[in-house]
This record gives C-alpha cells, sequence and structure tokens, in this order.
C-alpha cells in the first residue's frame, strides 16, 4: 500500500498516539481520523500510514503503536488488517484464533503502553 499523508497529517497522527500510550487508552479509527483530519479517502490515508508507523516500529524491535486504534465496535480490536500487517512483519507467528487474536492485542497493547518511544518531533 503506498503512503501518501502531508507531514502535518503524520505529526499529527503520531501526536494521537503518544497521547493515547500516555494516558493508556485506545483510540478508534474515526476519532484518529477526525483529530488528525486526514482529508479524503481518511481510511485508506490511515491505513496506509498505521501500516508504514507498524513497519518502523518493527523494524527497530518496538511494540506496534498502530495497536492502539481499534475498531468502534463492541470488540475493540482493531480491523483485520491490523492482524494481517501483524503476520506479514513477523510480529504475529501464524494466523491466530479469535481468541489468540485478543489476547495477543492486549499484550501488545500493554507493551505500547510500557515501552518509551523516541520523540518524533526530534527528527
Amino acid at each position: 500500500m503506498s503512503l501518501r499523508i502531508s507531514r502535518q497529517h503524520w505529526l499529527a497522527l503520531l501526536d494521537e498516539l503518544e497521547s493515547a500510550r500516555r494516558s493508556r487508552s485506545l483510540l478508534t479509527y474515526r476519532s484518529v481520523i477526525e483529530r488528525v483530519g486526514l482529508p479524503q479517502p481518511a481510511m485508506v490515508t490511515l491505513t496506509a500510514a498505521l501500516e508504514y508507523l507498524a513497519a518502523l516500529d518493527r523494524r527497530e524491535g518496538r511494540p506496534l503503536r498502530s495497536a492502539l486504534v481499534v475498531s468502534q465496535s463492541g470488540s475493540r480490536l482493531p480491523r483485520e488488517g491490523f492482524f494481517d500487517c501483524a503476520l506479514r512483519l513477523g510480529a504475529l507467528a501464524g494466523a491466530p484464533q479469535a481468541a489468540d487474536a485478543v489476547s495477543w492485542h492486549a499484550a501488545e497493547v500493554t507493551r505500547v503502553f510500557e515501552h518509551q518511544y523516541p520523540d518524533h518531533r526530534e527528527v
């Protein structure tokens, strides 16, 4: 997936994720789109940005910050594409059953909450 996001939107996305990490909370896809002010096609842009960020985090051996963005449905899990991306990146071994996906995601979120990420504004 090709990533086309302005630097302003990218930094706003990283700020939202850092704020969620510090407050130990999750964000919905819709709330991220609204808070960051992503232009249409917003979901496509957000998906590409989150997958790109997951690849960066994985390459650096960090927990996947994209795990903090979940569906607003009752599941409070990311969409299936998140798990597909985690599989492609080798962060998740084998296609998990539903219960395994829930527990893997919960563990990844905990790792994100506990990890100190570099300040993206200094890069």
